[in-house]
């Protein structure tokens, strides 16, 4: 039977929330029949995003052991329910799957009365990426891009679509086209990585924030016109000195860290400037100081997307042949401790791009 990876409980109980780390769980499953107008998809390789981490330290809402985890997933359509309307229109088709339901079309947020629901691991939904097979609605597919390779096709879906969303809809078309200069902070992780790829296909000018000079080093061989390390002293006027001819701010910010964004945003961003939020991983708030309204700042928080963005964002990708970077790869669904290491590499944040499982094979590579 085909295997399925979940996450298990210690000693039959949930952990306490930050204090755990549940151990990756290899089972076998039975191979799902598509019902209604589903579609079964041979999953061929399928990638981390940092939820999964959190998943697996108690961190995140609905922590469910039943359902497999990931979101991200490239496949070949191999059947079909009998309600999907044109079979030959998926079948043996190379898909990238919507990593989550319940929003249609609406800027503001989900539709559905429950909220959006993202795949893997959690009550909220029952589908999981990191498995051999998986049934979905065809209603949530898309044809993979042809200029991609599975594990770049599978590299894309969830960050690419919190990175279109952050840029294009949050931050504003007038931001994020040629004539505009943004920052992006934290660079090295998936969606800044992919708002990068973005930006600069859109002809914006890019700095860049990191840690890290090697990282600085890679966006830079990427398309960023700059880089800053945000643990120098100051490093907003360094930041403000890379602005090109007649910029005297930055048009948007977008964030993945909280913490002080606002008070560095006031002083990077012009007046009426957006500041992007897509995460918080330096910290879980962020005071709202008086500077920034008085400046005008827009703070916009963002999340995933809707369906339209994600097709929006994929026929983009298509266009303008753009490619996630993938930090590395591990083969084999039932190399374990691999996949392992991929957690590992997530914890430590040592990764640049995407971290990915190729579902058949042994072994391990890198790109």
């Amino acid at each position: 039977m085909p295997y399925a990876i979940t996450i298990d409980p210690i000693d039959g109980k949930p952990g306490k929330p930050g204090q755990v780390y549940y151990p990756l769980n290899l089972k076998t499953v039975p191979t799902p029949t598509p019902q209604g107008s589903e579609v079964l998809v041979k999953l061929t390789a399928v990638a981390l995003n940092h939820r999964d981490l959190f998943l697996r330290q108690h961190l995140y809402p609905g922590v469910t052991f039943d359902v497999p985890l990931l979101a991200d997933g490239v496949g070949t359509v191999i059947s079909a329910g009998p309600g999907v309307k044109d079979p030959q229109q998926w079948l043996r088709k190379r898909v990238i799957l919507n990593p989550g339901t319940g929003w249609l079309d609406a800027e503001e947020g989900p539709e559905s009365p429950t909220g959006y629901s993202i795949m893997g691991g959690t009550k909220m939904n029952n589908k999981g990426t990191l498995q051999e097979y998986l049934t979905i609605d065809e209603s949530e597919l898309e044809e993979a891009p042809a200029h991609l390779t599975d594990v770049e096709a599978a590299g894309l879906p969830l960050t690419g679509l919190t990175a279109w969303r952050a840029l294009v809809t949050k931050a504003g078309a007038k931001n994020s086209r040629k004539g505009a200069a943004i920052l992006i902070t934290g660079i090295g992780g998936g969606v800044a990585l992919m708002a990068l790829r973005f930006a600069v296909a859109r002809g914006v000018h890019v700095v860049v924030t990191s840690s890290s000079e090697e990282k600085l080093k890679l966006a830079m061989e990427l398309g960023a016109k700059a880089g800053v390390n945000y643990k120098e002293a100051g490093w907003e006027k360094k930041a403000l000195s890379l602005l090109p001819p007649g910029k005297k701010n930055y048009d948007a910010i977008i964030d993945g860290a909280g913490g002080d964004s606002i008070e560095k945003g006031v002083k990077l961003l012009k007046a009426g400037g957006v500041l992007s939020v897509y995460g918080m991983t330096v910290s879980p708030s962020m005071p709202f100081i008086t500077p920034a309204f008085l400046k005008n700042i827009d703070v916009r928080g963002s999340t995933m997307g809707s369906r339209k963005e994600f097709k929006d964002m994929v026929d983009f990708v298509k266009a303008e042949k753009i490619k996630p970077i993938i930090s590395r790869v591990v083969q084999g669904i039932d190399n374990i401790k691999a996949i392992d290491g991929l957690f590992d590499d997530m914890k430590q944040g040592s990764q640049f791009g995407k971290l990915v499982i190729e579902i058949a094979g042994s072994g391990e590579s890198k790109l």
